[in-house]
């Protein structure tokens, strides 16, 4: 994809499913240092709102970066710049599986480029209507 076709109104997805066990949780609850029990502690979590261990909201966001890369395949040099608002309406729960897809919001030229404004909706596999995050971000496309 060329820099000159992400125009707004522009959706791609959704992106292949990306598994979310466990052992990725734990890991993140490690890099992160946010060692909640109902993130990683299945006795307790089980006791909890959720009934097993869920994945940290955080995790779920970071994993978008992901899906724009596969989402938006282009040849430039991606800065993640920022993000706007971000919502997290339903859990993931350890060993789901989720996806996203991404809406192109607005095109800005920037020194060098572009910044892209887009939301990224994503889904947990069998979970309902409810998304399990809404990301308004901010990416830099560097030629």
């Amino acid at each position: 994809m060329k820099l000159d076709e992400l125009t707004a109104g522009l959706e791609l997805g959704p992106s292949s499913w990306i598994d979310v066990p466990q052992s990725r949780i734990d890991a993140f609850a490690d890099a992160t240092e946010d060692h909640q029990s109902f993130h990683v502690d299945p006795e307790a979590a089980a006791r909890g709102p959720y009934g097993t261990t869920i994945a940290h909201g955080y995790l779920t966001l970071s994993l978008m970066a992901k899906v724009v890369f596969e989402l938006l395949p282009v040849d430039a040099t991606v800065i993640n710049y920022g993000v706007d608002r971000v919502r997290f309406p339903a859990p993931v729960p350890a060993g789901s599986r989720v996806r996203a897809s991404v809406r192109i919001e607005r095109v800005d030229p920037v020194d060098g480029g572009v910044q892209i404004a887009m939301t990224a909706t994503a889904e947990r596999d069998g979970g309902g209507e409810r998304p399990v995050c809404v990301a308004q971000m901010l990416f830099r496309y560097l030629a």
